[in-house]
């Protein structure tokens, strides 16, 4: 008979109430258990949902007739602006080919577009794509005829006949590392006619073990003898070669986890064997509270300007043309806007006056703007590039548009 606990009435005895408690407790745990791994697999779209970014879909669209009064962007006065294509898929860099055609990195889609504007409307009449099947494409650059691209896990050269089709396609980079925070890869073709590729961190701040995150590598124009070029820069998204000094500058995305205005974003003029201070130090002098020693900034790379914190500052384009006034001769930012503030910022291009020989000499002030609305982000800005006639291109990864900014009539 089983032995049942002292009371004035029946009760469950003791090893059935352990059993049963216990059985209760493993349940629950197999259900915890399960409810993280969906989402921890999951994080990505939560995380979007919970700020307002949008998870990149492919856009069915093809009508290039959008009105810009969709996103009401606000420009200094005698700048206007058009959409000049939509309907693209997480449209990333764009860059212009030596016969004025924009070429578009299209990450959603995994494939380069060509965007036709034959009769120079204003607005692209064609979308052609000239290669697919990539691995999330994000930059492209022309060099000699030849276009390079920045894939997810690789660098592919392509030349392309008068009639954009492929006429050859070649991995010169392949095996880059994958995964992580930062899967985006930038290519340049330097001053000195090597191949740059920027490649970002795993994480928000840790120790990498592969040599080959949070850095800039340099190759060969052909992929051959890589090598580092550039140390402790989190995540160096944009590349370009400022045209008065011929120095490549740099965007690069600071840690978050530190506040709302700590670290601040920042530029860089790249040079080799820099070490630019992540995880150690953020933005020339502040150490970090977790990787971070006294001293750990001594020597570290000074950032040429400074930004608000989050911004997340990725596409740069520097200009000189003569359509824009001498006032707007200098570098333009496009900041793709926060995730983790409490108040967001960027969403917005903005403006970095340079003197005549190409260095920082006032202050950032906001170009573009109204991709931040009161209700929320309705747009991300993030590659740059000054087209042939003068006017300064924007692609939005997030409503999948090319925007088109000129001055005057």
């Amino acid at each position: 008979m089983a032995r049942y606990e002292k009371s004035d009435t029946l009760v469950t005895p003791s090893w059935y109430r352990f059993k049963h408690r216990h059985g209760i407790f493993a349940i629950v745990l197999i259900i915890l258990v399960l409810f993280s791994s969906v989402l921890y697999s999951q994080w990505y779209f939560i995380r979007n949902l919970l700020t307002q970014s949008h998870v990149f879909r492919e856009n069915t669209s093809t009508s290039s007739s959008v009105s810009i009064s969709q996103i009401p962007l606000k420009l200094p006065p005698g700048f206007q602006a058009e959409v000049f294509s939509t309907g693209l898929s997480s449209p990333r860099f764009i860059t212009f080919s030596p016969s004025g055609i924009l070429f578009v990195a299209d990450r959603g889609s995994g494939s380069i577009i060509a965007l036709l504007d034959p009769q120079r409307t204003g607005h692209a009449t064609e979308k052609r794509v000239v290669a697919s099947g990539l691995d999330a494409p994000t930059s492209l650059v022309f060099h000699q005829e030849a276009l390079y691209v920045g894939e997810a896990s690789r660098v592919s050269r392509i030349t392309l006949s008068a009639n954009l089709s492929v006429t050859s396609k070649k991995i010169i980079v392949p095996d880059l590392p994958t995964g992580g925070n930062h899967v985006t890869r930038t290519v340049l073709i330097g001053p000195d006619g090597n191949l740059y590729v920027s490649i970002g961190s795993t994480c928000n701040v840790c120790i990498e073990k592969n040599s080959q995150r949070a850095v800039v590598w340099v190759y060969d124009l052909d992929g051959n003898n890589g090598h580092l070029y550039a140390k402790g820069l989190r995540n160096a998204v944009g590349l370009a070669i400022n045209p008065w000094n011929q120095q490549i500058w740099v965007t690069n995305n600071g840690r978050d986890l530190m506040g709302d205005n700590i670290p601040p974003e920042t530029v860089y003029a790249l040079q080799s064997g820099g070490d630019y201070g992540w995880p150690r130090c953020h933005a020339g002098n502040i150490i970090d509270p977790k990787f971070g020693r006294p001293g750990d900034c001594n020597g570290i790379m000074i950032p040429l300007v400074k930004m608000q914190a989050h911004s997340a500052p990725l596409g740069l384009a520097f200009y000189n043309a003569k359509p824009f006034p001498a006032r707007y001769h200098g570098l333009f930012v496009a900041f793709h806007g926060s995730w983790n503030r409490s108040v967001p910022t960027g969403y917005k291009v903005v403006f970095v006056p340079l003197d005549s020989r190409g260095n920082v000499m006032g202050n950032i002030e906001d170009f573009a703007t109204g991709w931040l609305a009161s209700k929320g982000q309705n747009g991300r800005p993030v590659g740059l590039a000054v087209g042939p006639e003068g006017a300064l291109y924007v692609s939005d990864d997030t409503n999948g548009n090319v925007y088109q900014i000129s001055y005057g009539n």
